[in-house]
Formats: C-alpha cells, sequence, structure tokens
C-alpha cells in the first residue's frame, strides 16, 4: 500500500463532500462556509465563500460551465465559480426543523441524491431525497444525521448511512428512480466511539466508507464484509472520493470538529486533504440533470 499523505493542510473545521470533476478536486468545509478547489497537477489552490453553511456541491449537466448544484443550510442553490453568486433553487424543509443538507452522490440518471440532518446533531428530523427534472421527493425519513449516499456501478443499489445509529442500509434502486427492498448491510454497533461517514462506491462495487473518530477508511465488499482499511493521520475522516486522470488516487476530506486542543496537538494534520494511489479505479462524476 502507498503511504497516505497530506495533499492540502488547510485545517478545515469541517471538511466534507469531495468530488472529482473537470480534472480537480471539489469539497467544502461545511462549518467555514466554503467551497474549496485542489488542482494536483498545477497544485492550485482556489477557495470561495458561501453565505451560509455549505454542505456538499454537485456538477450541473451539460458540463462544466453550467456550474454546481450546492446545499447550504437554507436549501439548494446554484453556484458558478466564475460567474459567481449563489441562485436559490428550492427550500427543501420548513426552517422550523433547523435541518441542513447533508451529503449528496448523482446516480448514472442524472438523479441528485441528497440528506438532510438536524444541525444540533439531536433530533431524528432529517430524510433522504431525491432530486430530478420533477422536483425533490423525500425517499426515506427519521434519520439524525443522514450520510453517504453512493450508488453501485450497475445503478441497481443505492446505499445509505444513518451515522449516528451506526448503520449502512442497502436499497434496490430501480431505472426509474423508484427505490425498495431496504435492508441493513453494514452495522458499525460494536466499534464503540466510531461512526460510519461518507461513503463511495469503486468500479468494482466495493463501498469505502470514512470513520468519523476511526482514523481512517474501510473497505467493504458488495456482500458487506470489511475487507482493507487505509489508516490515516487524523481521528475524524469525513468522506473518500476517487480522482485523478486514471481515477486511481483515493482522496479523504477530514474535520477538526469535535477534537480537542490536546488532540490536536498530536494530530496537527487533521481537516487536511489526504491522498493515496491505489489498485482499484473509481467510478466517473455524474452531472445532475434538472431538464
Amino acid at each position: 500500500m502507498n503511504a497516505v499523505t497530506c495533499v492540502w493542510d488547510l485545517k478545515a473545521t469541517l471538511g466534507e463532500g469531495p468530488i472529482w470533476y473537470d480534472d480537480s478536486l471539489w469539497f467544502v468545509d461545511i462549518k467555514s462556509h466554503k467551497i474549496h478547489n485542489y488542482n494536483p497537477a498545477t497544485d492550485e489552490r482556489f477557495s470561495f465563500d458561501a453565505p451560509e453553511p455549505v454542505t456538499f456541491i454537485a456538477p450541473l449537466a451539460p458540463n462544466a460551465r453550467a456550474g454546481f448544484v450546492v446545499g447550504l443550510k437554507s436549501g439548494l442553490h446554484r453556484f458558478h465559480p466564475v460567474m459567481g453568486g449563489f441562485k436559490p433553487l428550492i427550500q427543501v424543509e420548513s426552517a422550523e426543523l433547523n435541518n441542513r443538507p447533508n451529503d449528496a452522490t448523482v446516480d448514472h440518471g442524472g438523479r441528485l441524491w441528497f440528506g438532510t440532518m438536524h444541525d444540533e446533531e439531536e433530533a431524528k428530523s432529517g430524510s433522504l431525497y431525491r432530486m430530478d427534472s420533477t422536483g425533490v421527493a423525500r425517499m426515506d425519513k427519521d434519520i439524525c444525521i443522514t450520510n453517504g449516499p453512493c450508488v453501485s456501478p450497475d445503478g441497481k443499489t443505492l446505499y445509505h448511512t444513518d451515522t449516528l445509529e451506526k448503520i449502512i442500509w442497502a436499497y434496490d434502486l430501480a431505472e426509474d428512480g423508484t427505490l425498495s427492498n431496504k435492508r441493513g448491510f453494514v452495522n458499525f454497533q460494536g466499534e464503540n466511539a466510531v461512526y460510519p461517514d461518507g461513503s463511495v462506491v469503486d468500479s468494482e462495487g466495493y463501498l469505502w466508507t470514512a470513520l468519523w473518530g476511526g482514523f481512517g477508511v474501510v473497505r467493504i465488499s458488495p456482500a458487506g464484509e470489511l475487507v482493507a482499511r487505509i489508516e490515516l493521520p487524523a481521528p475524524n475522516v469525513t468522506k473518500p472520493c476517487f480522482g485523478g486522470p486514471d481515477l486511481k488516487t483515493l482522496y479523504f476530506t477530514t474535520a477538526r470538529k469535535g477534537l480537542s486542543d490536546e488532540t490536536l496537538a498530536q494530530y496537527p494534520l487533521s481537516g487536511g486533504l489526504f491522498g493515496v494511489r491505489v489498485d482499484v479505479a473509481g467510478q466517473p462524476q455524474y452531472e445532475v440533470r434538472l431538464a
């Protein structure tokens, strides 16, 4: 196994949501209201200010010039890094819930899958949503912290994580975007202070899941077996992402949130963006198709 390196020591409060798109890595720092962009070929780094907590970023079809859909606390917005500004698309839930969007993915058909969560991480007021050209539909509910929606290479299985309950669910995903046959995929309840966070599926159908409090990422077979682990010098790993020209560089976002001064002194790279070369490729980043 190649060595994990910190490619950007930006000390994010809550780094999240990495995607590889247009030959660079995009990700967010939720609590610092930042969208970040890293180009490993040129070592260029750009950061953009968001008006609120920003939780995910997903590209819009037909190409990079169309901009992105991003999750802000108030709902879904359109963001364009060149034109600037954030244009509201839809308020998903009532502000009275004190929810915000969290993790997201785009499936083969251009549907955006995202979750909402209670911003104080207390109430089971979050839901799993699907957005397509017809609008937004609630697909599951009664979740405190939604995480890690991701889809198998054949497009027939969607995975979704209930972080506080420490379980990853699997669903059958139909061609029309409906879900059925919800079932437990992996249970982390015996892992003490370790919580499953964001996930991504590689080209072989294996799930890579970040471990909040677990110092790393685990690789899980389609049968739900833990087959490999990558250790990181940061306790709170939030989400992996495959990138690079061959999609064989695995990137990881991490967080400083919740760590004591003593822990931060022991793990000073917490909140950094990490990368490592792996033997298996990831899947391409699909674009959200709203029309």
